[in-house]
């Protein structure tokens, strides 16, 4: 007999060898109807796994969160790949992972897909639901599975199998007479994936992620537990769609991307007005916490990044240069060894280190908080390049505080009231917390390890916030605090980052003399609470539709003109407001008014005040809001002042209160 533990801590004796759904239905009949998989000492395995020894399980349903979505995101993923092929014979399957909200799955076929396909697929997938075809794992040896996907012409499957190390078993499941490699889990039948299922998109995509590769065709879906949570998730994407930061952008005229510079953003005007309020904005915010700013270079030799780590970790994501110009005459001396290499930043950190090193610090020097609004540059493939929410050149909102042990918690405390006041002023209230732990491929010993975890996790607590812990997720030189925030849709956007390092002061020799008169490493606090601004405007933009508040809106104020009669009152309107600080388009155009209001509006100026001859006669404006189709007349120097202090920031409105 062995001993189960279930998760509420009671145990349960069974027969060495039990699977897992007779262990659920040893529990209740109604459980075994619901089973999909077990969590087998923390690990999530198939339903008919058996149970070998003393061990803890869950018994997982569909209704079992995030394993099981998972699942079931999994599944649909085989399933719509079974459906593919029995309508489009002679395609292969590739690879098809589970993704955040969804599933993906790379088919190699000579005729490109189309988007009236989908539907097609669709229902042959809930077909195959119908079917309720079994699940099941088999386990072959290597050389028979080469041959067999080699025999059927599946060229990519057995290009798979031969990287797959020979320690690892060849694992391929069978679902009703189709069949894939795959490590599973998996559901135990496809009945149980349900239809709460809804193909997405279409994409190309390089075989393993390679440019130099095959182009395969990706087909995109997402799968839910319910119809009525699907339902929701559509809608979500619907509204995502009409709020679509490069669809504003270009109707609002802040900024534009070219094949040029891929990954690169040209500011327009009004967007760089957001941009200049976010960082003074910011800048105030973090001048009042402490913080002293500085500016590093640009291109820093590589000694840097290796004695960082980040040359053995993100080297394929860093631009790097030879430091010298070849002749044309001499083959490049990046080749010929003649040159140490430079690499753009991809990050501040070392920079900041070497600002830290500069003169003798004492321990009465700290905390040191130093800032950069720094520009950093990462090589991101060009698929995965997305507007503003990916690039390639980006600004951090780049921070770190060099403090001593005993000060992580105040400096974690100060930090997260920080994050969280500016947060609040660009209207986002709603905001989770993960501690992110140690990846499996990292620098520094496990003691260290050891403390930066305990020292993090107990400054977390000591704040007083509900956190939750993300296993394995930590920066490769230490654990990190992960600040995720919802939107005005729901999504959730992870943004801000403490990060607590004991190994980068040590790699680059940062010190101080302590109380003691010795040399002590200083404790290094990576933090961002933007993350970067093109990333941050992005979510600004989506959250708000374009409707940003008055302090950030790039006009705050059209001025409009419904006769010539009124150009001189009109204009000297805008300057009322324009010398009150107010960002001003005064619009005298020879257009009817309606004409002049809805252009306004598609711009998303947030207040429109119509002046005719009346208006300027009394001295007074017809305020008209965005978004509302009724205008209210009102006195000037009314006006004036209630848009003045609308206008105001949030920080200051609090200094001037």
């Amino acid at each position: 007999m062995i001993r189960i533990t279930l998760p509420d801590g009671s145990v349960r004796e069974a027969e060495s060898g039990i699977d897992g759904f007779a262990f659920a239905e040893s529990i209740a009949k109604s459980l075994a109807k619901k089973a999909v998989a077990l969590k087998l000492d923390g690990k999530l395995v198939d339903l008919s796994t058996r149970i070998e020894h003393d061990a803890s399980v869950e018994v997982v349903t569909r209704e079992g969160g995030a394993d099981a979505l998972d699942l079931i995101r999994h599944d649909a993923s085989h399933v719509m790949a079974e459906a593919v092929q029995e309508l489009f014979p002679g395609t292969q399957v590739t690879i098809g992972p589970v993704i955040e909200n969804g599933f993906y799955y790379d088919f190699a076929r000579a005729e490109p897909f189309r988007l009236e396909d989908l539907e097609q697929i669709e229902a042959r997938m809930k077909e195959i639901v119908d079917r309720d075809e079994k699940i099941s794992r088999e386990v072959w040896p290597r050389e028979e599975a080469i041959a067999y996907f080699r025999r059927i012409g599946e060229i990519y499957k057995a290009e798979l199998i031969e990287s797959i190390p020979g320690n690892e078993d060849i694992s391929v499941y069978r679902q009703g007479n189709w069949l894939d490699l795959c490590r599973g889990p998996h559901l135990p039948s496809t009945g149980k994936l349900g239809k709460a299922f809804k193909l997405t998109k279409l994409a190309g995509a390089y075989w393993r992620g390679d440019s130099r590769n095959e182009m395969l065709q990706r087909i995109y879906g997402t799968a839910w537990a319910t119809e009525k949570e699907l339902a929701a998730y559509l809608t979500m994407m619907e509204e995502a769609e009409r709020r679509d930061h490069r669809k504003i952008g270009r109707e609002m005229d802040l900024f534009h991307l070219q094949e040029e510079a891929q990954g690169s953003v040209f500011w327009h005007p009004r967007g760089y007005v957001i941009w200049q309020a976010l960082e003074q904005y910011l800048r105030r915010r973090i001048h009042k916490g402490g913080y002293v700013e500085v500016k590093t270079p640009q291109l820093l030799d590589a000694k840097f990044w290796e004695q960082s780590g980040h040359w053995g970790k993100y080297r394929e994501n860093m631009f790097v240069v030879p430091d010298e110009v070849p002749s044309v005459d001499d083959e490049a001396p990046i080749l010929s060894g003649k040159s140490t290499l430079m690499a753009l930043k991809p990050m501040n950190c070392p920079a900041h280190i070497q600002i830290f090193k500069q003169g003798v610090k004492s321990y009465r020097d700290l905390p040191l908080r130093m800032a950069e609004f720094g520009c950093c540059h990462r090589n991101e493939a060009h698929g995965a390049l997305h507007g503003l929410m990916r690039v390639r050149q980006m600004t951090q909102d780049d921070a770190h505080i060099f403090c001593r042990e005993d000060q992580i918690q105040s400096e974690t405390e100060a930090f997260c009231e920080l994050l969280d006041s500016v947060y609040r002023d660009t209207g986002f209230t709603d905001v989770s917390i993960r501690l992110a732990t140690r990846p499996e491929q990292r620098a520094g010993t496990d003691e260290t390890w050891d403390k930066a975890e305990k020292a993090l996790g107990d400054a977390l607590h000591a704040t007083g916030r509900d956190f939750s812990v993300a296993p394995g997720d930590g920066a490769f030189y230490g654990p990190k605090l992960e600040f995720h925030l919802k939107d005005a849709i729901g999504r959730s956007w992870q943004l801000g980052t403490l990060q607590l390092d004991f190994v980068l002061p040590e790699r680059l020799d940062a010190s101080f003399i302590g109380e003691d008169g010795a040399k002590h490493r200083p404790v290094m606090l990576h933090r961002a609470i933007f993350g970067s601004l093109e990333r941050f405007i992005g979510i600004l933009i989506e959250n708000y539709e374009g409707r940003f508040p008055l302090w950030l809106a790039p006009v705050q104020v059209a001025v409009a003109t419904i006769t010539s009669d009124a150009d001189g009152y009109a204009a000297e309107v805008g300057r009322l407001l324009e010398d009150k600080g107010l960002r001003v388009e005064t619009d005298l155009r020879n257009q009817k008014i309606n004409f002049k209001v809805r252009e306004h509006s598609v711009g998303k100026v947030p207040v429109i005040l119509v002046a005719g001859k009346r208006e300027a006669e009394e001295r007074t404006v017809s305020v008209r809001r965005l978004g509302s189709s009724d205008s209210k007349v009102v006195p000037l120097d009314e006006i004036v002042k209630l848009l003045t202090e609308e206008a105001t920031p949030p920080d200051l409105v609090r200094q001037a209160a």
